[in-house]
């Protein structure tokens, strides 16, 4: 076939963008971090609701880049900035007052479809990479999550002398808190460490099947890549999306593998070498541009994997599943797309 398959998902609502938003730097471009801080919404005091933890969870202590934080009694006032850390909470039953919205969502709360346990009451909608501090404090929280975020340590300091703040893994910053550790150390901070293991379990027994119910995808080589305003690039091993598909048997492609660094989540990609994404399947999703600009690109169309149908380009509400990597969301993306995975690279 010639040409790209174009997929948006069931339930995804087309746009003129991919409806990521962006940061101003082409390295956070090719993460998929953006800034929204002139976002606004939600209602003025917000709506808590205490954690639920289980007897014993408290106090509970979270092992972060910057140190051991100990949470001394269940949070009622949860302030969620982290790349999909507000999700997580919504999926532990936890109401942030407080959140920051990365991927731009239609919905004004900045949640997807996917998500089961909505807000009763919408936050108030908060800054991304340029953040109101005083926003933050305004909401009076006892508790600001920020585990998937740049791990800047001004950022860090600031946010903890306004309450106990968790913030990215050890070794986890610049976005690379991997979605594993997010769910556990939130599951924590929220007095719910057993109920973050089921929500991992539900995750990996559903990747699970999918791969036992597609053995030939074993072994096949796979390009995750996008394009922005700002160019071409390629994700790597260190970002969740290859993650993704390496849950469903593939392998990174070799070609991008050797072009990524020790902690880049993305490479840079120029129009001279595309063929460098050639791969078994090759996947990609454009960034605040339009899709055509990926499918009816001619260096995009002399890639080997478009010629033979190898491709896939996902939109919508399916770019965002794939991106924020919360369990939710990744069951989402994975009952979209493995079916166009199946016709795509097929037996």
């Amino acid at each position: 076939m010639n040409g790209s398959r174009q997929l948006a998902g069931s339930h995804a609502r087309r746009s003129a963008s991919a409806g990521i938003a962006l940061a101003a730097t082409a390295a956070l471009l090719l993460s998929g971090c953006a800034d929204s801080s002139e976002q606004e919404g939600g209602t003025e005091e917000g709506g808590g609701e205490p954690a639920q933890g289980a007897a014993g969870a408290y106090p509970a202590s979270i092992e972060t880049e910057f140190g051991e934080v100990t949470i001394e009694q269940a949070p009622e006032r949860v302030v969620a900035l982290g790349w999909g850390d507000a999700e997580v909470a919504l999926d532990l039953g936890v109401e942030p007052v407080g959140a920051s919205d990365w991927l731009g969502f239609e919905d004004p709360d900045g949640i997807g479809p996917w998500v089961q346990n909505p807000y009763t009451e919408s936050p108030e909608m908060l800054g991304t990479l340029e953040l109101s501090y005083e926003a933050v404090a305004a909401l009076e929280p006892d508790l600001i999550l920020d585990v998937r975020s740049s791990g800047d340590q001004e950022r860090y300091d600031r946010l903890s002398s306004i309450a106990p703040t968790v913030g990215v893994a050890p070794e986890g910053a610049n976005y690379l808190t991997e979605p594993e550790e997010q769910v556990r150390m939130i599951a924590a901070a929220l007095g719910q460490p057993e109920t973050g293991e089921e929500m991992l379990t539900e995750q990996e027994d559903a990747f699970a099947a999918a791969a036992q119910e597609n053995p030939e995808w074993e072994g096949q080589s796979v390009t995750v890549a996008t394009r922005t305003a700002e160019g071409w690039g390629a994700y790597t091993e260190a970002d969740g999306r290859v993650g993704f598909l390496e849950d469903l048997g593939f392998e990174q492609n070799p070609e991008i593998a050797e072009l990524g660094g020790e902690g880049e989540f993305s490479v840079n990609i120029s129009d001279e070498q595309l063929e460098l994404l050639d791969a078994d399947l090759l996947l990609g999703f454009p960034i605040f541009i339009e899709e055509t600009e990926i499918t009816e690109d001619a260096g995009w169309l002399s890639i080997p994997a478009v010629q033979d149908g190898r491709d896939l380009v996902i939109t919508g509400d399916l770019a965002n599943a794939f991106s924020l990597g919360t369990p939710e969301a990744q069951i989402y993306a994975l009952e979209e797309l493995a079916p166009e995975i199946e016709g795509t690279v097929g037996p």
